[in-house]
């Protein structure tokens, strides 16, 4: 089952140095086969996002994504983006870059959405409680909607230790992403 790190300003701060300092201790304990740089708050997120690189590049991490903007995410050379639930329209132009595209997804009908549309991996959420974000799917509902598609589905939402991720591998998902479980 493939994992995929996504960050948080809250857990990694919001300089270059809070940044790399916790993104180091974090890598140094696993390293996941995915990362995501995501924060919504700082000015300062292409700098931010070239440390981002740079750090798990030197860890070896297979794909290093940025959020939601695929013309940083080219140009700074990551291995793709991954776009929010109202990007959709976005797919198209980020497979034209070259990136590997993951956007998120909610629904079935999302998820189905965003297989037509081309993109290489979704993520599927929540499934389990997460805070602020809605009723939990649950397992059932993962099953059935890996089941219904071909494009790899990364769980996510709640996922904060290796039981979760247990769970979720008995459900067919190419894998498990997660804020809170890589913290250490």
């Amino acid at each position: 089952m493939k994992s995929y790190l996504i960050t948080d300003p809250s857990f990694y701060g919001s300089s270059r140095d809070s940044l790399e300092s916790s993104l180091n201790a974090v890598l140094s304990k696993t390293i996941p086969d995915f990362a995501l740089f995501r924060d919504k708050q700082t000015s300062d997120y292409p700098i931010l996002a070239q440390s981002f690189i740079r750090v798990c590049r030197s860890y070896g991490i297979s794909k290093v994504l940025l959020h939601g903007d695929y013309t940083l995410a080219k140009g700074l050379g990551a291995d793709g983006v991954h776009l929010t639930g109202t990007q959709f329209d976005e797919i198209a132009e980020a497979k034209k870059q070259g990136l590997y595209v993951v956007i998120s997804t909610h629904t079935h009908d999302e998820a189905l959405k965003a297989q037509e549309l081309g993109a290489d991996a979704i993520t599927y959420s929540p499934i389990f409680f997460s805070p602020a974000k809605g009723e939990p799917k649950g397992l059932e509902d993962l099953k059935e909607i890996v089941d219904k598609i071909r494009v790899p589905i990364f769980a996510l939402g709640g996922i904060t230790a290796c039981e979760q991720i247990n769970a979720v591998s008995t459900t067919g998902a190419y894998g498990f992403a997660s804020i809170r479980y890589f913290i250490p």
